[in-house]
Formats: C-alpha cells, structure tokens, sequence
C-alpha cells in the first residue's frame, strides 16, 4: 500500500516552517539589539541620585511584534509564488499623458488655490514649505534619476554639485553683482564642469567602488567649503545674497523706484515673490522633465541605458562608454546645479550644513522608491517623503495624547526608515516599476514590472 501526499499540503506545511524559523530567527535578533538599549533606562530619584530601571514588558513586546510581523510577511511572499507577479503599477501611455497634464495643471493653479483658501499670509507656508520644497527635491531627484536611472552609475556625492550651484550664485552675486539670471545658466556649466572632473577618476568603477568615491567626493567638496574661509565664509556661509527680480523689476515695497508691484499696478505684498519662485521651480523642474525625456530618446539616451544593463555588451557594439558616462555625469550635475542657484537664492544664505550627505542619500532614496528611471514615480516620491517630513510639523495634537514634549519631527527619520523597508518588501521595484521603450515598432507597449530586470527597463 502506498501513501500518497498532497503536494500543495506539502508545500504549505514547509512555507509555514520556513514562516516560523525565519519570524524566530527576528525576534532573537531584536532581543539582541534591544537588550542594552530599551530594557534598562537611566533616571534620577527623589533624592536626584542615578537609579537605572528595568522595562522587560517593553522588551517583550517589541520582540512579540516583531516575531508576528515577520511570520505574516514570510508567508504572504510565499504565497505570492503561486500568483502572477506585478510589482508595480501599471500605467498604459494613454493614462499616462492624461496623469502629466493633469499634474500640470494642477501644479499651475496650487498656489492660486492656497491663496484663496488661506488668504495672503496663510498661504505663504503651503506655497513655501510645502509647494517649493517638494519642487526642488523633485528636480533633485530627475536629475540624479538621470545618472541612477537611466546610466546605472550609483551616485551617493550628488549634494556635491546641488552646493556648487548654490555657491556659484552666493559667489557670483555677492562678488561681482551679477543677476540670478546671469548666474543661473553659469552655475549649471560650473556644475556640469565638476560633473565631468568626477567621471574621469571613476570611468572604470562601478557598483560599491563607484558609491565610495562618488560619497567621497562629496564629503570632499564639503569639507573644502568648510576649511577654505577666504573663498566660502567656512561655517558661517554667505549671507545677504540678493533675491531674483521679475528680470529687472524687484519685490519691494519702494515707492521711489519702478518695482514688481508698481509697474502691474498691484498693491505689494510678501506672497508675490513667493509665488514668482513656485512658479520659477515649477519652469525649472519641467525643463528637467522634459529635457530628460527628450534626450532619452535620442542615441545617447539609448546608450545610457544600454550601459545600465550591460557594460561589455555596449562595449563590443562599439559604444563609448567613456563619452557616456561622461555625459550623464555632467547632464545631472547641470540640472544640481540650477537646483543649487535656486535654493541660494530662495533662502539668501548658504552654508556647508546645507549639503551634508544626509541630503544625497535623501536624493537617492526619493530616485529608488519612485522607481528606477520613472519620472512620474520620483515625482510621486518626493512628494511624499519631503511633504510627509512637513506635515509632521503640523501635528501638533499629538502632545495631548504623549504629553508635552513630544516632537512627532524627531521621528521623521524613523517613519521614513520603516517605510523604505515596507517599500522594499511589497513593491521592491518602486512605486512606478513600468518602464515605456525609448524607440519601439509601431506601438509603445509598457514594459510590466514583471518584465523589468532589477527594475530596469
């Protein structure tokens, strides 16, 4: 008599074995690290002497919850094996422009909205903290999109050329009185220059190598900013750098020299400058977009992604890899650099706390959870992290609840850290992992996140 088995029982009998080892395996681990730092907490008594104090409930939950998490996430990605894998979200084309001109729009008449909503002075922190920080971080993020995604060249030194930009005009209008206008073209070539310096050390690196001298790079151009005072005012930065002008016609309340608000016959107010520099970001990130689509397109963009996939293989089809790395070097580095030109003249100082490499590895994060060489989806991203960062500050309630000194800003680092993890989890591709051909035969089919190696496509 023989015994026959199941093999689907079979099969979920060992995925919920693997379920318990590697949910065990967790929360040893989380007892490990959390056993110095949570069990015991250090505190004073009535007598204001050191007493430490034991948490072992704390520990036990944390480690319970990390045990039930684990066990769950192992079992949902075992069963996903057995259905079709999509690992993004699929946009056809057709819904794809609608989305664009859709976000257009709506982009143009953001600060019209706000302002109706909240009135002049209202406004201005929905306009600013919210309309143009998220703006520049989106143009941050297509152009390292540019290196990252379309070249594969891993850059954790991008800070480095966004400081250049933004020194090049603190310097340039500080110095020698030249305009936002002169200085924004000149601090992108002078981006795009130190661009092309960085590529020729690395033209032979790629992957980890690559990552260690592109963050060296950048904790250099850092510390030169620091040291050399007789160039950049060390820590203390450049202060007093001149605001843009609506080309020649400046925001001020001056009754004895043609301004903004009196050659549109307007009565002046503080929003109007603010609005000029959204829609000045907004005109500077569309350039992004659209330059880097454009360019997509054409032999150098089909080459930046052929380098991407295969090194050798561009090699033997006689591409230069040498020129093409050069120039997503330098074409990314250029688009830091306006970004740099705005931000100096946005806030009137700069300084080097402004670009340390928290802010290229924010950049980067913005580039992987958008999706690799997706557009949409790093717009998407930097709306979310840098908004959701913003928002933090608005919830202010929550002291009610975890009592006065609570600061739901302090732990922006931890919630964007556990959503980056979630992200990887459930959408290891990216928000956006559907990837449209640069050239195609007839149709421009999308390419699914199923098809997309390593979220390239």
């Amino acid at each position: 008599m023989s015994v026959t088995t199941n093999p689907e029982r079979a099969a979920g009998r060992s995925d919920i074995v693997e379920a318990f080892k590697q949910a065990a395996w967790a929360a040893v681990a989380a007892a490990a690290l959390s056993f110095p730092i949570l069990l015991f907490r250090a505190g004073a008594n009535i007598n204001n002497m050191l007493v430490v104090r034991s948490r072992p409930l704390l520990v036990l939950g944390l480690v319970a919850a990390i045990f039930v998490a684990r066990f769950f996430i192992v079992i949902w990605q075992s069963g996903r094996t057995t259905r079709v894998k999509s690992s993004g979200i699929g946009i056809s084309p057709q819904t794809a422009f609608q989305l664009k001109a859709l976000l257009v729009v709506l982009l143009i008449a953001y600060p019209f909205i706000m302002y109706w909503l909240t009135g002049p002075f209202g406004s201005l922190k929905w306009i600013n903290n919210y309309g143009i920080q998220i703006l520049i971080y989106v143009m941050l993020g297509w152009g390292l999109n540019i290196v990252v995604g379309l070249a594969g060249l891993l850059d954790l030194g991008y800070v480095a050329f966004y400081a250049v930009g933004a020194y090049s005009y603190a310097l340039l209008s500080t110095k020698f009185g030249l305009s936002f206008w002169i200085c924004l073209p000149l601090a992108g070539i002078l981006a795009s220059l130190w661009g092309m310096i960085l590529g020729f050390p690395v033209l032979r690196l790629r992957g980890d190598y690559l990552a260690i001298v592109t963050l060296a790079f950048g904790e250099i151009i850092r510390m030169i900013l620091i040291n050399w005072t007789a160039f950049s005012n060390g820590y203390a930065g450049i202060a007093s750098i001149p605001h843009v002008s609506f080309f020649g016609l400046p925001f001020e309340d001056d009754d004895t020299h043609l301004t903004f608000a009196s050659f549109f016959h307007l009565h002046f107010m503080p929003i109007q400058q603010t609005i000029f520099l959204y829609f000045l970001i907004l005109a500077l990130a569309l350039l992004t977009y659209f330059v880097t689509m454009r360019i997509r397109r054409l032999p150098i963009g089909r080459a930046w992604e052929a380098l991407r996939e295969d090194e050798i293989a561009c090699r033997s089809l006689g591409i230069n890899t040498t020129i093409t790395k050069l120039t997503a070097f330098s074409l990314g580095a250029m688009f830091a650099g306006f970004a740099g030109s705005f931000f100096a003249v946005r806030q009137g100082f700069v300084s080097p706390d402004s670009f340390t490499f928290i802010e290229s590895a924010t950049i980067l994060a913005i580039v992987v959870l958008g999706g690799l060489g997706s557009q949409i989806g790093v717009a998407f991203a930097a709306a979310l992290m840098i908004g959701g960062t913003e928002i933090l500050r608005e919830l202010g309630f929550l002291k009610y609840i975890f009592g006065p000194q609570f600061d739901p800003v302090q732990y922006r680092m931890l919630i964007f850290g556990a959503g980056m993890v979630v992200m990887m989890i459930f959408r290891p591709r990216g928000l956006v992992s559907t990837r449209t051909p640069s050239i195609f035969l007839n149709e421009a089919r999308t390419i699914s996140g199923a098809n997309v190696k390593e979220g390239h496509g």
